[in-house]
């Protein structure tokens, strides 16, 4: 079976907060044989959800990985599955799932569609290229409506949504699946404790015109990757076969030109086992996949490697989580050839070799021992000494390295500090192991104040955070209020020249530079430096030392001390001393000549915006559009969706802290709000003001 990487399937389990991923995921262990006993979300029992913190709120917080078998068409498809988290706080769990994933599921909840997180995930799988299905769960819902999310797919996430099934009935009265490939419905019993008996039957009457009407769409799709079907449909549409309709579907939605849609409702146990043939049928195995491509860290050429146990071994860590049974565990993507446990391999990042010590099979926080891992698979190892997320691990002398993950700055800080004195050494190591999990988790030491901040996607995160110090490090801490982490910018340029000489008993210190300081261009992160010096008046090898000096000035701006994301320079001119100038010195001029002359650039303060949706109900629309207002917010947009109105704004995340509590109050409780982070915009003049004289200690 490991030996046909035909068979393999890696996917990810993806949506928005309750549109059903983690029940979803259990119903599917449950019907592979996986688990005995279906796992709830609701009652903290689900299998995925392992952390004390996720049953105890009833969420996913972290990306739980397993591995599970299907027969279909006779053959049996090895599943490795990741269920990811749908808050915004999260995000980071979904990103790096998706780096290393062939395939994903994306889950729609039947009455809520296409939601702001469920924009999020599949942009993120638009990023990675991942050819997906789309699952609209929930079915039996009042409210809900298959054709209404299908046509949300295609609109607000501009992609191309095939149904290759339709309802039997909604709402309470949903009781099975037309299947549109083989025109059968699959009609479930009335045993709800099971809900995997189900009959195969002719399809109803009253839904027989319309399983035609979709047929027809579904043949007209296909006709991209196949214009013969479409020809065939139009002479002879019965001489089509559900093979040839299949074959069809699995290359268009390989190639991410068509996204077969399904339905069912997994809490009834309804719709997972078409699901899981759809996983077979139409997700792409590592071979689909094709060849990786990375850089061989020697001379920056294009690498290669195939999806086969016999090339060179190359894995990527894609995420490293801390056991209190095993220590520290790497999840690993392994791309191409085998990884046996006690293998020592090369850590690109590093330069070093580690040795993995030992290899599990994953199934959520439980460790099953394997020997070796081969191409295509994922698996966790421990033994390494220094190994990060998004780090290659190839084979020692044949180097590549493959494309990393970028994560996304955090928006929120606060303050922290232990109760007791006993408990600072201890809170600085607990904080060093929850970064090292979560690249999206920054910790940092006020220089000014000496305080702990630490940083983090929004509340939820940093509460999480907090309650893990406690229960997994036994670390109380006392904690400030949030923190918005603020960026500045300049705005226009201005010309420089420093000098800097010191003279002490021995030998001085002199360098001398001149140029302009800009904005970066648009588009362009990071600092854009540029040499004109004409002549050697600087000597070639003092340049890299003036960069470095501009590049470690940016993380204190001109107003207020916070980071700059862009800035340009050009060098023009300078001169240097044959005995008294040297790297040092060029630095020091260079972080000089920012602090005296990014002042004069007019320099401004930026802050977060956040995206926020509000579902409330009719009557509550205009308290919530009058909050937004009072809020600094923008309301971008209205609509209808399930008998409740979707109000959607720009809100600065200055203004959103404690926002929930707000609108409970404002809507009886009736309304919720979900929000992510869009942009940086500059904050108005006089509460830029007020943020300078805050942050420099003037007032409180």
């Amino acid at each position: 079976m490991d030996k046909d990487l035909k068979y393999t399937r890696n996917i990810g389990i993806m949506a928005h907060i309750d549109a059903g991923k983690t029940t979803t995921t259990e119903r599917i262990l449950y019907y592979t044989g996986r688990t005995h006993r279906m796992g709830e979300v609701h009652n903290g029992n689900a299998q995925m959800d392992w952390m004390i913190q996720e049953q105890e709120r009833g969420i996913t917080i972290t990306s739980a990985a397993t591995t599970t078998y299907w027969n279909y068409n006779n053959e049996n498809y090895k599943i490795n599955i990741i269920d990811t988290p749908g808050h915004v706080d999260f995000t980071v769990e979904v990103e790096r799932s998706l780096r290393v994933l062939d395939g994903a599921v994306a889950i729609f909840c039947g009455v809520g569609g296409v939601e702001p997180q469920s924009e999020t995930v599949w942009r993120q799988a638009d990023k990675y290229g991942v050819p997906r299905l789309a699952f609209v769960n929930k079915m039996d819902r009042a409210g809900a409506d298959f054709l209404s999310v299908v046509h949300q797919i295609k609109n607000k996430l501009d992609a191309h949504p095939v149904p290759i099934q339709i309802p039997v009935g909604y709402e309470e009265n949903f009781r099975g699946i037309v299947d549109l490939v083989s025109m059968k419905a699959r009609i479930y019993t009335d045993d709800e404790s099971l809900g995997s008996s189900f009959e195969i039957e002719d399809i109803p009457e009253d839904l027989f015109e319309e399983a035609e009407e979709w047929r027809g769409k579904l043949i007209e799709a296909l006709a991209e990757v196949d214009d013969t079907l479409l020809e065939r449909y139009v002479n002879d549409h019965a001489s089509i076969t559900p093979e040839e309709v299949l074959s069809a579907l699995r290359k268009s939605a390989i190639a991410g030109i068509a996204v077969p849609v399904l339905c069912g409702a997994a809490f009834r146990n309804k719709g997972i086992q078409s699901l899981l043939d759809a996983i077979s049928a139409f997700l792409p195995s590592p071979v689909d996949k094709g060849a990786v491509s990375g850089v061989d860290p020697r001379d920056n050429t294009e690498v290669i490697r195939e999806p086969d146990n016999n090339a060179p071994m190359s894995a990527l860590a894609f995420k490293i989580a801390t056991d209190p049974f095993v220590g520290r565990l790497a999840f690993l993507r392994v791309y191409s050839g085998v990884l046996k446990a006690g293998d020592t391999m090369l850590n690109v990042r590093t330069g070093k070799r580690e040795r993995i010590n030992r290899l599990f099979r994953m199934h959520a926080n439980k460790q099953n021992p394997i020997e070796s891992i081969s191409a295509g698979d994922i698996c966790a190892g421990v033994g390494f000494k220094d190994l990060k997320t998004g780090d290659t691990l190839c084979a020692i002398h044949k180097p590549v390295l493959l494309e990393s993950m970028d994560f996304p700055e955090p928006v929120i800080g606060i303050a922290i500090e232990p109760k007791t004195q006993a408990d600072v050494d201890k809170l600085a190591l607990a904080l060093a192991k929850l970064a090292e999990e979560d690249p999206t988790f920054q910790v940092r030491i006020d220089p000014d104040s000496g305080q702990t901040i630490i940083s983090g996607m929004g509340e939820l995160h940093l509460e999480i955070l907090i309650d893990r110090l406690k229960r997994e490090f036994n670390v109380l801490c006392n904690q400030g209020p949030p923190q918005v982490a603020y960026k500045e910018a300049i705005t226009i340029s201005a010309e420089f020249r420093e000098i800097f000489k010191r003279q002490t008993g021995g030998k001085g210190k002199f360098a001398d530079i001149s140029g302009e300081i800009m904005p970066a261009d648009s588009g362009i992160r990071g600092l854009q430096f540029f040499n004109e010096i004409k002549g050697g008046n600087i000597p070639k090898e003092f340049i890299p030392y003036i960069e470095k000096g501009f590049r470690e000035s940016m993380s204190n701006g001109p107003l207020a001390g916070f980071p700059l994301d862009s800035l340009k320079v050009i060098v023009k001119d300078g001169s240097f001393h044959p005995v008294d100038s040297d790297a040092l010195s060029f630095e020091i001029a260079a972080k000089q000549a920012f602090r005296r002359y990014a002042g004069k650039c007019n320099p401004v303060i930026l802050e977060p915006i956040m995206s926020t949706e509000v579902v409330t109900p009719e009557e509550y629309v205009g308290d919530v559009i009058s909050d937004f207002n009072r809020r600094r917010g923008r309301v971008e947009g209205m609509e209808s969706k399930a008998g409740s109105r979707v109000v959607r704004a720009k809100v600065p995340l200055a203004e959103k802290f404690g926002y929930v509590t707000v609108l409970r109050t404002l809507t009886s409780g009736r309304a919720t709000s979900t929000m992510e982070f869009s942009h940086y915009e500059e904050v108005p003049a006089d509460i830029a003001g007020r943020i300078v004289e805050i942050t420099k200690g003037k007032i409180l």
